[in-house]
């Protein structure tokens, strides 16, 4: 999994998202099933995207009262990275219903998301319909936002760092509160021994997807913003131009 499964969170498939019984309307929330709101979105990514379909991941969490979905593309010209779109919601009222575009890692199926979390929409009148809208202006930027980080990971290849620096980072991104504890233990741990030959380099691309690696210990509502936060962190500490 690309996120995680502990806190009270697990993984479902789609059939047991299916399954949640949706809240009770009223006249100031209008719930979303957690599987319209899937089908909607990966039917308008499939047909805005122009990418082959690969994966989804979906959990649950709270007794089943928050959602975070990940849908994952490919892109024919890139073997390394695709597109990922994030979906996150509540029947609990502590979410609105939020998109983000990113990338997938496909050899370590880490995420990189990078700018802010989307909230969409709040759970009021016409809440699916305007989504539905409101989704396509996010795909339309997404392209932008993938070449982007397409570029970072292509930058981050050619600074080469020492052990001491990817310490470094690491504790600042621990002292943030980017990673916790037991999350910076395992970056180090990652950067150490990279679980996967690609890293093998000792470069800002490693250290950033030990750091991934990491986060796949994040609970669901929270992973959107930690992999953003690394990202700009990344880019803050490493790089000293700016888009």
């Amino acid at each position: 999994m690309s996120f995680m499964i502990h806190c009270g969170g697990k993984k479902v498939n789609f059939a047991e998202l299916s399954a949640i019984e949706l809240p009770e309307k009223t006249d100031t929330y209008e719930p979303v099933a957690f599987s319209d709101l899937l089908t909607n979105t990966k039917r308008i990514c499939d047909d805005l995207l122009n990418l082959e379909f690969v994966d989804q991941k979906l959990a649950v969490s709270k007794n089943e009262q928050r959602f975070f979905g990940l849908l994952q593309y490919k892109d024919p010209n890139n073997e390394e990275m695709g597109q990922a779109i994030g979906i996150r919601s509540s029947h609990d009222k502590s979410m609105s219903n939020g998109f983000c575009a990113g990338s997938t890692v496909f050899v370590c199926d880490n995420m990189a998301f990078t700018g802010d979390v989307t909230y969409m929409r709040k759970h009021t009148k016409n809440v699916l319909e305007d989504l539905q809208d409101k989704l396509v202006s996010v795909l339309y930027k997404s392209k932008d936002k993938f070449s982007n980080i397409v570029k970072d990971a292509e930058n981050m290849k050619e600074i080469t760092i020492s052990t001491d620096d990817a310490y470094s980072f690491i504790g600042r991104a621990f002292g943030h509160k980017t990673l916790g504890a037991r999350q910076a233990s395992d970056a180090i741990r990652h950067w150490n021994s990279p679980p996967y030959a690609e890293f093998m380099d000792q470069n800002v691309w490693s250290l950033y997807n030990s750091c991934t690696e990491a986060l796949k210990s994040t609970p669901p509502n929270k992973i959107l913003e930690r992999h953003i936060e690394l990202h700009d962190r990344t880019l803050s500490e490493f790089f000293t131009f700016q888009r």
